[in-house]
């Protein structure tokens, strides 16, 4: 992949919580020139572990091949239902780049508490490893988890891929995009749509 490439399209995923069973999750492909030219949808169960299957769902609906890379908006969902970003990785041939936005002690402790008798859970959240904060063009701080690509090009991408604050453009727009739709379909909630940290 060249990083360069001016005609370089990112999917960018991420959730809007939808209620107390199900999650909704949207993808935008985007150019790096911020055009918008795809989109698509799945749900997510709230406390699950679907969320990897679910992003892999909107790639495979998308039948898009001029796609060059992932950009998903936390990796922890849907109330600790947990993205696997190397099974993502293995299924799209594509390279992914987890962002978060905001420092953290993690979720282990969190994850205890709500699934004591879940160590698969918590298995799959410590393989995430760590996150690795990116200084944007902005001003912000971006914290990141890339795969299939270098911390340097996953850096320059989020850069490229940032117009102000600390929100990549392809996530950003998929977010607002999936709360349309959870807006639209009457089924809002109030959970916070990012809980990765």
């Amino acid at each position: 992949m060249h990083v360069a490439k001016s005609g370089l399209r990112a999917l960018g995923i991420a959730e809007s919580y939808s209620g107390r069973e199900q999650s909704t999750l949207a993808g935008v492909v985007m150019r790096k020139d911020l055009r918008i030219d795809g989109a698509a949808f799945a749900r997510v169960t709230v406390g699950g572990s679907d969320a990897t299957d679910a992003v892999i769902r909107i790639f495979t609906h998308l039948a898009r091949r001029d796609i060059n890379l992932l950009m998903i908006s936390g990796s922890v969902i849907a109330w600790y239902n947990i993205i696997d970003p190397v099974a993502v990785q293995d299924a799209t041939d594509l390279p992914v780049i987890i962002a978060t936005y905001e420092e953290s002690d993690g979720l282990a402790e969190d994850i205890r508490r709500h699934f004591p008798d879940d160590a698969a859970r918590l298995a799959a959240y410590r393989r995430l490893g760590d996150r690795i904060p990116v200084r944007l063009h902005s001003g912000y701080t971006l914290f990141i988890r890339p795969y299939g690509l270098s911390l340097e090009d996953a850096a320059r991408l989020c850069n490229d891929f940032t117009r102000e604050g600390k929100v990549p453009e392809p996530v950003r727009v998929a977010r607002l995009i999936a709360r349309g739709v959870v807006r639209s379909s009457g089924c809002g909630g109030s959970a916070p749509d990012d809980h990765d940290r």
